[in-house]
């Protein structure tokens, strides 16, 4: 009963306890690397657990840490929606460390890798689950100082670089972020996302609520590197070690895309019709932006960072409709794309990490991958999830977004989706022709020995299964998406 009333902590306080210990056996590597796996497994034990108590309950699950109620204290909450989002996060995470034990890149042997990789898992997983403004921005925090870090620590000579830009826009999106904190505490006089949520639908008029909820869209656009807020993020996702770029670009970006449910279906109701069309303007505009980006590109990581651009504008179309179709449409989506672009982007270490020059520009890996025919068909099979196409679980996602369209009677989005499915097959089966079949440039051969292949492997088969069996997937989605329009749910479970 203890473990059930602490289930909304644990997935955070398993990750962060597991951080501390890596840090004081420093001088242990192989110790840090047991006990990172121990720590994010137990996690993603703990996050199953939580997701499998609410579907139960049938209602949020709180925890109220030191005893202190809200809104005095500091309150975890995990309805359908946190615990789907923090499943998603813990499985990438988890995966992303079995990546990162089996790699060769040098940053991954220093000794505040692994600490700085479970901040990091501490900070998205906090992030999902905290029931106020205030400590929303405090786990933000922790995860962009972690990934700063973990950039400019990075093998590639621009880590640096892309650390310092990357930390400039957080800076800026925390600033953003605090100013809109003091204008809802003024306006309100609580910062608890239920508290909030009933001040403002008692009263949507009140002074500074406008001017809040721009900063808090304009802040969790840079969070999700939403157009036209996107122009840091390839640079950082290219330059980061191969097992943490796949985490920002997977799982990382959807702690934005989270932020945009809860403004439109929690705290700004009674703007929705407001902040939806923008959102899908701007979903659309990322969509047909960010894939003919990933054309233009001529680099393997930096085609798969404007794809993610592209792929999370598909989930802000269905955060804009709003209906509960659209919504459950994003949630299906955004964990689809976060197992597949996951995989991508660690399939792309491993080809650089094979090639006699390690980088993953197009002119080095080309031909590369011809003598891997296992990891050629693991490429294949991300490549159609990217696209939508059966039977993986990217075709499911496309599937419910395509139908949310037809019900919300928005004929001129599903065109945009539809050529921007046709952009994702073109430059995913592009870079597979290059590396897999075309002849490798002269003086590039492919080394013996390289990146393990376990991580994308179980991401690609999670791929397939999902799409193959979707159906538990789709059914707690749609319950998410239907509690989502029921907000009193959430403020009832919370109290103000």
């Amino acid at each position: 009963m203890i473990v059930y009333r602490h289930l909304p902590i644990l997935p955070i306080v398993l990750p962060f306890l597991g951080a501390v210990t890596a840090l004081v056996l420093k001088q242990r590597p192989r110790a840090q690397v047991v006990i990172a796996l121990a720590a994010m497994s137990a996690a993603l034990a703990a996050s199953l657990a939580l997701l499998v108590a609410v579907r139960a309950a049938q209602a949020p699950l709180v925890f109220q840490v030191g005893g202190w109620s809200a809104p005095f204290g500091i309150t975890m909450v995990a309805d359908l929606t946190s615990a789907l989002f923090v499943v998603m996060s813990q499985v990438v995470l988890l995966l992303g460390v079995v990546y990162a034990v089996g790699s060769r890149e040098r940053c991954v042997g220093y000794s505040t890798f692994y600490p700085l990789f479970l901040f990091l898992a501490t900070g998205l997983t906090g992030g999902f689950l905290a029931g106020d403004i205030f400590n929303l921005f405090v786990f933000l925090e922790l995860l962009a100082i972690s990934s700063t870090v973990l950039t400019a620590i990075s093998d590639d000579r621009y880590g640096v670089e892309a650390a310092y830009k990357y930390f400039f826009m957080s800076q800026v999106a925390a600033v953003l972020l605090l100013l809109a904190i003091g204008a809802l505490y003024v306006s309100c006089g609580t910062l608890t996302m239920a508290g909030l949520a009933t001040t403002i639908a008692a009263n949507p008029d009140r002074a500074l609520l406008p001017v809040a909820a721009a900063l808090l869209t304009a802040a969790f656009m840079i969070k999700s590197a939403v157009f036209p807020f996107h122009f840091w993020q390839p640079d950082f996702h290219t330059a980061a070690p191969t097992p943490v770029s796949a985490m920002l670009s997977s799982v990382v970006v959807k702690l934005g895309v989270y932020g945009f449910m809860r403004l439109n279906t929690l705290l700004f109701v009674d703007h929705a019709h407001l902040l939806g069309p923008l959102l899908t303007g701007l979903g659309i505009a990322g969509i047909l932006y960010g894939g003919l980006g990933a054309i233009g590109t001529h680099n393997l990581k930096r085609m798969l960072a404007y794809s993610t651009l592209a792929q999370v504008g598909f989930v802000l179309v269905g955060v804009g409709w709003g209906t509960p179709m659209a919504l459950a449409a994003a949630i299906v989506f955004a964990f689809n794309h976060s197992l597949a672009k996951a995989a991508m982007l660690m399939l792309s270490g491993f080809v650089a990490s094979r090639a006699s020059v390690k980088s993953a520009a197009f002119e080095v890996v080309t031909g590369v991958g011809r003598p891997l025919p296992f990891a050629g068909a693991l490429f294949f099979i991300g490549a159609l999830a990217l696209a939508g196409i059966p039977p993986t679980n990217g075709f499911i996602g496309k599937l419910l977004l395509f139908r949310s369209a037809l019900e919300a009677r928005q004929v001129w989005a599903l065109l945009a989706i539809g050529a921007a499915a046709v952009l994702s097959l073109i430059y995913t089966m592009r870079a597979f022709m290059r590396i897999w079949w075309q002849p490798a440039a002269d003086g590039i051969t492919t080394k013996p020995y390289g990146d393990r292949l376990y991580a994308p492997a179980l991401l690609v088969a999670l791929v397939v299964v999902l799409g193959i069996a979707s159906e538990p997937l789709v059914a707690v989605a749609w319950e998410a998406a239907q509690w989502m329009a029921v907000p009193e749910l959430y403020i009832g479970a919370v109290g103000k």
